[in-house]
């Protein structure tokens, strides 16, 4: 199983279970639901910026344009090749992964799984 999920400094936005692998068309059907509803809560200013990795659904060009079409509601930061460690999200997925992975008893499906994660 998949998530995708956001974050601020300040707060834990949405975590979204993917039933399949993500893909262009399938981020940008994530976007305005999610990302772009968590920024306009956490920065109802349009001072926010969005950073996100180089994956291929990430950088698809449905997903650029949308994020393009977006840029007056909050910037998008261009992710510097090989900069694995600027995104804070891996941290929390990974304390995240843990938290739920060292649960007694562990998840055994993938729903027990799910409803770890959001408890």
């Amino acid at each position: 199983m998949m998530v995708w999920d956001v974050c601020s400094w300040r707060d834990m936005g949405p975590v979204i279970r993917l039933e399949t692998t993500l893909t262009g068309d399938r981020y940008l059907s994530i976007l305005p639901d999610h990302l772009h509803s968590f920024m306009s809560i956490e920065h109802s200013d349009g001072f926010g910026q969005f950073l996100q990795d180089n994956a291929t659904p990430h950088a698809s060009r449905v997903a650029t344009k949308w994020l393009q079409e977006h840029s007056s509601d909050f910037r998008h930061i261009q992710w510097p090749p090989k900069s694995p460690d600027m995104n804070i999200i891996e941290g929390i997925s990974d304390a995240l992964l843990y938290a739920v992975e060292n649960r007694s008893p562990p998840p055994r499906t993938p729903m027990d799984f799910w409803t770890a994660l959001q408890g």
